[in-house]
């Protein structure tokens, strides 16, 4: 059976429900991943950003099954609604499925990426087999807000809060043999307006873009900037939160409208730094967003905005249901795709 060509014939789109019963048009699981791995086997992904290789692969996906390619991608469940399957684009196998259980009758269409960033293998499963390899059923909670650009900075907080003002100072001369990892300490904390002022600067400064899924080390070059500029004589990053604890500050670089938040909430009212006998809470972190522009093999920082977790979610509006979207976390087996 010539499916892609009885596709082609039928002008339907990927969003035209199919039924199972429709032998000409309907593709069968075997067919599905024998049709997909001939296609898509080396095609390239390499250079890509997250979000454009994910609209790339749907669009040759539609070109290899016969299908239009459509100007935009609807947010379907399932993605590829007619076929009822959806893609997963792995350079790990670890797999993330956003908001939703495992469907059993879905076709979940996962595509190996290898060190060259081309894509090697596909393979379909169903869900009734994906399913099996969830060890704890157990969805992750991430917080999630929503970046609109401003064209220009903006200091959103003009103060801190009243827990952070008691342990203010515009002294940055008092960061020089300042660990930025060691708990904050009275007269040691810069005021919000002046963590702004000494950042403003890196506006129109590039870092390198490296690799579109290399996200920490990214971060871990902007960091290492903001250090300097506020005036330490080092630069170290344990990874916690938030990122650089003696100054109270959580740092994001931003290419796309989300701000990913993980497990921690802007007004969730969670004690996050102890130090001295004060107790800081999620509403004093000072959040300093960078917004990003990807240029070939460097990210220009176009705006800087800073802000206060108690000012946070009416400059950055969290997702709705609380602000978290939730992942079940599957890892697939080391011989899945062989």
């Amino acid at each position: 059976m010539d499916y892609v060509e009885n596709i082609k014939k039928s002008g339907l789109t990927i969003y035209d429900f199919v039924s199972k019963d429709n032998n000409d048009l309907y593709i069968p699981i075997i067919e599905l991943e024998s049709i997909l791995d001939k296609g898509m086997r080396g095609f390239s992904v390499n250079g890509l950003a997250l979000r454009t290789r994910s609209k790339v692969v749907k669009s040759e996906i539609c070109r290899v099954l016969g299908y239009p390619v459509p100007s935009s991608f609807k947010k379907t469940q399932p993605r590829f609604l007619g076929q009822n399957f959806d893609t997963y684009i792995q350079e790990t196998l670890n797999v993330q499925i956003w908001n939703e259980p495992v469907d059993p009758e879905r076709r979940y269409v996962f595509l190996r990426v290898n060190e060259e960033k081309v894509i090697s293998r596909v393979k379909v499963i169903t869900g009734a087999e994906l399913v099996k390899y969830d060890r704890t059923g157990t969805l992750t909670q991430k917080y999630q807000a929503t970046m609109t650009t401003r064209n220009k900075s903006v200091l959103f907080s003009k103060s801190d809060t009243s827990r952070i003002d008691k342990w203010a100072t515009d002294d940055a001369s008092v960061l020089i043999d300042v660990s930025p990892n060691i708990m904050p300490k009275k007269n040691q904390l810069l005021r919000i307006a002046s963590v702004y002022s000494k950042l403003l600067p890196m506006v129109g400064k590039s870092i390198d873009y490296l690799d579109a899924v290399q996200e920490r080390n990214r971060g871990a070059e902007l960091h290492k900037m903001i250090c300097e500029h506020l005036g330490y004589s080092n630069y170290e990053d344990d990874g916690s939160y938030p990122d650089l604890v003696n100054q109270l500050i959580e740092i994001k670089l931003q290419t796309s409208p989300t701000i990913d938040l993980g497990l921690h909430s802007p007004e969730d009212g969670a004690d996050v730094v102890v130090a001295s006998g004060a107790t800081f809470k999620s509403e004093d972190i000072r959040y300093v967003v960078f917004e990003g522009e990807v240029n070939h093999d460097k990210i220009l920082l176009k705006y800087l905005y800073l802000v206060n977790g108690k000012d946070f979610t009416e400059a950055f509006p969290l997702f709705k249901g609380k602000g978290t979207n939730a992942k079940l976390q599957l890892p697939l087996p080391n011989n899945f795709f062989d």
